[in-house]
């Protein structure tokens, strides 16, 4: 399983949001790559991921992908990426 946090540069938000995944990952003992891209990264051909994980203003960019987009509202509330990522991977 492959999860990806995508933002505009790769370096700020998506950072911050794959260390939160990674903690709720762990607290439901699910088994994940986690990785912090930027959008270019993100809708470059052969991108591969199962889920990516981003910003309102950010999922219409992110159309198309074959992956599943998981809009988050707050990168810091852990209930919020536990509720979403339970109800995508359970």
């Amino acid at each position: 399983m492959r999860i990806v946090a995508v933002c505009g540069m790769g370096i700020g938000t998506s950072v911050l949001l794959k260390m939160n995944v990674e903690k709720v990952l762990a607290q439901l003992g699910i088994t994940a790559t986690v990785e912090a891209v930027d959008m270019t990264t993100a809708r470059a051909a052969g991108f591969d991921a199962n889920i990516v994980m981003t910003t309102p203003d950010l999922v219409p960019l992110l159309q198309g992908l074959a992956a599943e987009i998981i809009e988050v509202e707050h990168f810091f509330d852990l209930e919020e990426l536990q509720t979403k990522l339970t109800k995508s991977l359970l």
